[in-house]
């Protein structure tokens, strides 16, 4: 790393090397348009052959950054947010940050503690998708009212004048239900998440709402709630296949409900895409490798999300006075 042993080698030793001052090389190693190009190049050679690094907390005192955001996610393994992950590991190089992950797993107490360790590593931003079993958000709005900006993405808690970026459910919602009776199907049914999370009401509303655009009656036998354990989605479609007249199309909460209830459904005796039909939000990458996916799949565009969230949150950190910002992407139905 230096010279002499562990000693780190410092902008005095350059200067005292190249007989200029320690102000000049530090100008010169940032690329200053004061210091002319012959200069600037015999300092990053000097730099580099004494194997010179920047003391970056010295710098991070200086300009009151850390360069890093947190991101924490309900999952880092999950195909959505796989993407998004990328997208984001991409503005944020761009901006030559580090980027410092965290995963809830859906634990609200696990949560708050990565969000805490955010905030005793001083990250300058945090992006976040929030847990479906997180209801107490007082530690969200202390961490942004303390200084550090946050962005929420896909799923965003109910909190006015935040900055969040999210998907339209209901566009993908009416173009599933429009293909469903375009193809005769008048039974239809909704597997839904947990009832207190703001993204099953979504559904619920417009999964209603597409109901009625197309003259069809609802029947609350037909929406069915599930905690998104493998044994919650078995028993929503047990509720569903128990019914006197049973659904012959189901939309349900995303891919990972929809690879159990379809399981579930073969178990039943029921033959996919013929007995009962399937279109589910996300849009797993798997799909077209299976022999029979569902009918459809509802995109929700998370690498866009999280690559604009980023993009906010980067703006936020430079200017803390923006006003806040909500965007909406549009979701759409993929056959």
């Amino acid at each position: 790393m230096s010279m002499q042993g562990d000693k780190p080698t410092t902008i005095k030793e350059i200067a005292k090397k190249l007989k200029i001052s320690p102000s000049t090389v530090s100008r010169a190693l940032n690329d200053h348009p004061s210091i002319g190009l012959v200069t600037t190049m015999r300092v990053k050679k000097v730099a580099e052959e004494l194997n010179y690094e920047p003391n970056q907390t010295a710098i991070f005192f200086k300009q009151r950054k850390t360069f890093t955001i947190g991101v924490l996610l309900p999952s880092l393994s999950e195909p959505f947010f796989s993407s998004a992950i990328s997208e984001i590991e991409n503005v944020s190089n761009d901006r030559k940050y580090t980027v410092i992950m965290g995963q809830s797993l859906d634990d609200a107490e696990r949560e708050e503690r990565i969000l805490k360790t955010f905030k005793s590593h001083r990250v300058d931003g945090v992006l976040m998708s929030v847990g479906k079993n997180t209801t107490n958000l007082e530690f969200l709005e202390k961490l942004e009212n303390s200084g550090t900006p946050i962005v929420f993405f896909d799923c965003v808690p109910d909190i006015p004048k935040i900055n969040k970026v999210e998907s339209d459910l209901a566009t993908g919602m009416n173009e599933a239900i429009d293909a469903f009776v375009v193809r005769g199907h008048v039974k239809i049914a909704l597997i839904n998440g947990p009832q207190l999370l703001p993204a099953s009401e979504e559904r619920k509303n417009s999964f209603l709402s597409a109901l009625k655009r197309n003259g069809l009656d609802y029947d609350e036998k037909y929406i069915v709630n599930t905690d998104l354990t493998t044994e919650g989605n078995e028993a929503a479609m047990e509720k569903l296949y128990a019914l006197p007249e049973r659904p012959t199309a189901v939309v349900s909460f995303n891919d990972f409900v929809t690879l159990d209830v379809m399981k579930a459904a073969r178990n039943r005796g029921l033959v996919l895409n013929h007995d009962i039909h399937f279109i589910s939000y996300a849009n797993y990458p798997l799909w077209k490798y299976m022999e029979n996916p569902p009918m459809g799949c509802i995109e929700q565009f998370p690498g866009n999300q999280a690559k604009k969230a980023a993009e906010i949150l980067f703006e936020k950190i430079n200017n803390a006075d923006l006003a806040p910002q909500q965007i909406v992407f549009k979701s759409r139905l993929i056959m």
